[in-house]
């Protein structure tokens, strides 16, 4: 009797420990506790992954894009703590009602993720530029990103805190030769970037940009159908997933919500102006074209 009731006495303990500790780790773990978040294009792709790790982190995120179905269904997939707003980033005023739906909704704005951004079209030269196509790439990729910063700024002054986040690209590191207009876009990105950290810090707001490689995501996956037209969907996600750099490493848009995540915590409280730069050294080098010795010495 008394052996099974220290049994039991010992399995309680045992039962609480661990419960104690997933509580414990829970709240550890909980790196947004709290915070409110703003993602535009987080209905898919890197907005959608990094919504997904921020609600994980305790964040509550407002998901803004163009795609009404689609963001609908995935602030439903990923519960209580997301809500879907419908903004157009090349409308001022749709990014302005999202910053301020989020202020509405949960009393303020922690964190502003200018997400959104499109690919243009394939071109084989800029003689072959079409120049309306340039200015749509730039309202999308770089005017909402202006626009995102002003309006979340506009509401973290006066609270004297907040996060800005863009996303860059590695096209906005080394260029872009078969979609200009998106490689001149993304370089704009991390410009605005460094230019605007400067002048938000004074008011404890830290501004930074996140620049991955190509991953298979929706934009990426129509970019890569006019390089490959009528090629399978799956094998094209294949090509892109081979591309990585570091051996035996499988890359994806989780890594870059991860990298999110960390800018967006007070894991990266002093960390403003910077461009992270999350491509497994893809653009640390280039390969010179210049023959082997053995092909000189013939």
């Amino acid at each position: 009797m008394m052996r099974l009731g220290f049994r039991r006495s010992y399995l309680g303990l045992k039962e609480w420990s661990v419960e104690n500790r997933l509580r414990r780790f829970s709240t550890e773990s909980a790196r947004l506790a709290d915070k409110v978040v703003l993602i535009t294009g987080g209905a898919s792709g890197v907005g959608k992954a990094t919504a997904t790790e921020f609600i994980r982190n305790g964040a509550k995120v407002i998901i803004a894009d163009i795609q009404q179905k689609l963001g609908a269904k995935t602030a439903m997939e990923l519960g209580p703590n997301a809500t879907f707003v419908h903004c157009n980033v090349t409308q001022e005023s749709d990014i302005s009602s999202a910053v301020d739906f989020a202020v509405l909704k949960h009393g303020h704005l922690d964190v502003m993720y200018n997400n959104a951004g499109i690919s243009g079209t394939l071109v084989s030269g800029i003689a072959d530029l079409d120049l309306e196509e340039f200015d749509q790439v730039m309202k999308v990729n770089v005017r909402s990103v202006i626009a995102g910063i002003k309006h979340a700024a506009r509401v973290m002054v006066p609270r004297q805190t907040g996060c800005i986040l863009c996303t860059a690209s590695v096209a906005g590191i080394l260029g872009s030769t078969l979609y200009s207009s998106y490689g001149v876009s993304k370089f704009a990105v991390v410009g605005i970037v460094k230019s605007v950290a400067a002048e938000l810090s004074k008011y404890g707001i830290r501004v930074n940009c996140i620049s991955p490689p190509t991953l298979p995501t929706p934009l990426a996956l129509s970019a890569f159908l006019q390089f490959y037209p009528g090629l399978d969907v799956g094998r094209l996600t294949e090509i892109i997933n081979e591309s990585g750099e570091i051996k035996g490493v499988k890359f994806g848009v989780d890594d870059i919500a991860k990298a999110a995540l960390y800018l967006a915590s007070d894991d990266g409280k002093y960390v403003s102006g910077h461009n992270l730069v999350v491509d497994g050294s893809f653009t640390t080098s280039k390969s010179f074209p210049f023959p082997a010795l053995d092909e000189v010495m013939k």
